[in-house]
């Protein structure tokens, strides 16, 4: 029966687990969505990654945006599948589906006429930090928002390569493309977008991956450890000290907490 309990238990802990997980991959598809469509597409700022490549092929064809991106997305599912693992390609096919969603329904409801603001740099600045943070929160549940975020992951998991180095690498044929459609101008200036979501995603990605080591020393080990079991769902290693001026024994527990658990 005490088997039976625990088993549904760790079954609850999994599903939970699964849940946030899903719902993190929504809210940075969200934020994606939302940097890219009202930022960048009114500008026409191709920084990269298949999101830029619509707004490029937009331009030649009249299809919306987010028709665009789902299925050029499509084009690049087989190598996450093939390369990263099914459970990856599972999150990725969630997370298009609602960046293509949150993209349709601002392109229905809450149509772009005109760029939010009247300088293209604030636009493009704007855009990338609001789509970078949506793009750390997706690939820190180990997913991705699909086109050459695939290919910054493969190159991440067989060449070490930092994720923005490699979303820079797979970028620059978009970028090119921009250069040869809207001109010198806009081109540069989605160049230098391409090479700064490259440093924001890596920025908002170290910030993400922050440990912090904690060391207690207390005379109720036995509480602290349930907490940090139970309550923070972390291991422990615990060491036999003696204090150099009292020569008492002390216990002293170690464990490595997410940045937000740190400040609980």
């Amino acid at each position: 029966m005490e088997i039976k309990v625990i088993y549904i238990v760790e079954v609850i802990k999994i599903n939970r687990q699964i849940l946030k997980e899903y719902f993190f991959i929504a809210i940075g598809s969200f934020f994606v969505a939302l940097g890219v469509y009202y930022f960048m597409v009114p500008e026409n700022l191709a920084t990269g990654g298949v999101s830029g490549l619509s707004i490029v092929l937009n331009n030649y064809i009249n299809i919306p945006i987010s028709f665009i991106n789902f299925f050029l997305n499509f084009m690049l599912f087989i190598l996450g599948f093939i390369f990263l693992g099914k459970e990856f390609g599972g999150k990725t096919i969630f997370s298009v589906i609602f960046l293509s969603l949150f993209m349709y329904l601002m392109e229905t409801f809450f149509p772009v006429s005109s760029p939010v603001t009247d300088e293209i740099l604030l636009n493009l600045i704007c855009g990338i930090v609001i789509s970078a943070i949506g793009l750390s929160i997706v690939f820190n549940q180990n997913a991705s928002t699909g086109g050459t975020d695939i290919v910054a992951k493969i190159l991440n998991k067989y060449f070490n390569m930092d994720i923005g180095k490699g979303l820079m690498t797979a970028d620059v044929i978009v970028v090119a493309l921009a250069f040869f459609t809207y001109g010198v101008q806009t081109g540069i200036v989605g160049a230098f977008g391409w090479f700064l979501n490259g440093v924001v995603v890596n920025y908002f990605l170290d910030g993400f991956s922050v440990k912090n080591e904690v060391v207690i020393i207390s005379d109720k080990p036995d509480e602290i450890k349930k907490y940090i079991f139970d309550k923070l769902d972390r291991g422990v290693t615990l060491y036999k000290a003696e204090g150099g001026y009292t020569n008492e024994e002390k216990d002293i527990i170690v464990t490595i907490l997410d940045r937000k658990q740190y400040y609980i």
